[in-house]
C-alpha cells in the first residue's frame, strides 16, 4: 500500500461503506478519519443498522464534512420493526446530510430475526425509499434468489441502488446488473481464496463498481484480523486495478465517480 500511498495527493478515493459511528472507533475516530484523508479519502458513507446507529450516523456526518449518512435497519435488528421505526426513519432521512436508506434487506445466514419479519422490513424500507426519492444500501448474505426477487417486485422507481459486500453467484451479478444495481468490492477481494468474488470484479462493468471497507469489519489481506478503517480502501483499489489490469488511479478516478453519481454528491 505504501508505494502508491505516497502519491495519494494525486487520487480521490470513496469509501461508500464504513460504520465510523460504532465504539471500535471511540479511542481515536478523528484520527482514523484523518488517516484516510491522508491516503486520498475524500468521501465516506456511513450507514446504520438500527435506529441508534441511524441517529449516530446523522450526528456524525452533521459533525465532519465529506461524511454522508444513510439510515436503515439491518435484518438481523428487524425482529420488532414496526411504523415507529419508519416513522423516525422518515424523519432522520429529511437531514441534508443523510444519501440513502440502508443497509437494508436479508441476512439467511444469522437469521436473528425470522425471514419473514427480514422481508417485512426490507419491503416497508424500499417503499420508504421510493417515498423519498432516496438510494438504497442492500445487505444481502446467503439470500439472494430471495433479495432479487423482492427487488424484482418492490424496488421499481428507486434513485440507485448498491449491492454492499457482493458475495453472490456469477448469476446473482447478471441479475443485478440487469436491474441497473451497483457492486460494491471491499476487503475479501484481496483474499488468497476469494476466487469467486475476482471472478465478478473481472466482470463487472467498470461504470457499475464502487469500493468500500465496511469498517471496522472484513479488514483487507494486509490487516486481516485487526480492526478495518477507511484508509485501507486503498489496497481494495489496489487489488482491484490488479485484477481489471489497469491503475490503481484509474480505479479510484472511476470508482469515486460512480460513488458521486449513486449517492447524487457534487
Amino acid at each position: 500500500m505504501a508505494n502508491e500511498a505516497s502519491d495519494a495527493d494525486q487520487v480521490e478515493l470513496f469509501d461508500t461503506h464504513c460504520h465510523l459511528d460504532i465504539t471500535a472507533f471511540d479511542p481515536d475516530r478523528d484520527a482514523a478519519i484523518a488517516r484516510a484523508r491522508a491516503v486520498g479519502v475524500v468521501h465516506f458513507v456511513n450507514p446504520a443498522y438500527d435506529l441508534d446507529s441511524s441517529r449516530r450516523a446523522v450526528a456524525l456526518a452533521q459533525a465532519h464534512p465529506g461524511i454522508a449518512a444513510a439510515v436503515g435497519v439491518h435484518p438481523n435488528d428487524a425482529a420488532d420493526f414496526g411504523e415507529a421505526h419508519l416513522a423516525e426513519l422518515r424523519t432522520l432521512a429529511r437531514a441534508p446530510q443523510v444519501v440513502a436508506i440502508g443497509e437494508i434487506g436479508l441476512d439467511y445466514y444469522r437469521q436473528t430475526t425470522p425471514r419473514d419479519r427480514q422481508v417485512q422490513a426490507f419491503v416497508a424500507q424500499l417503499a420508504l425509499a421510493r417515498e423519498l426519492n432516496l438510494p438504497v444500501i442492500i445487505h444481502c448474505r446467503d439470500a439472494y434468489d430471495d433479495a432479487l426477487a423482492l427487488l424484482r417486485e418492490h424496488g421499481h422507481g428507486l434513485p440507485g441502488l448498491v449491492m454492499h459486500a457482493f458475495s453472490g453467484r456469477m448469476e446473482h451479478l447478471r441479475a443485478a446488473l440487469a436491474m441497473g444495481f451497483y457492486i460494491g468490492v471491499g476487503g475479501p477481494v484481496t483474499y488468497p481464496n476469494a476466487h469467486g468474488l475476482r471472478d465478478v470484479v473481472k466482470a463487472v462493468p467498470p461504470e457499475r463498481i464502487v469500493i468500500e471497507t465496511d469498517s471496522p469489519y472484513l479488514a483487507p489481506q494486509s490487516q486481516r484480523g485487526r480492526r478495518n478503517e477507511p484508509a485501507y480502501v486503498l489496497e481494495v483499489a489496489q487489488k482491484i486495478g490488479q485484477l481489471r489490469g489497469t491503475s490503481m488511479r484509474d480505479i479510484a478516478r472511476i470508482t469515486t465517480d460512480n460513488g458521486r453519481r449513486l449517492f447524487r454528491l457534487n
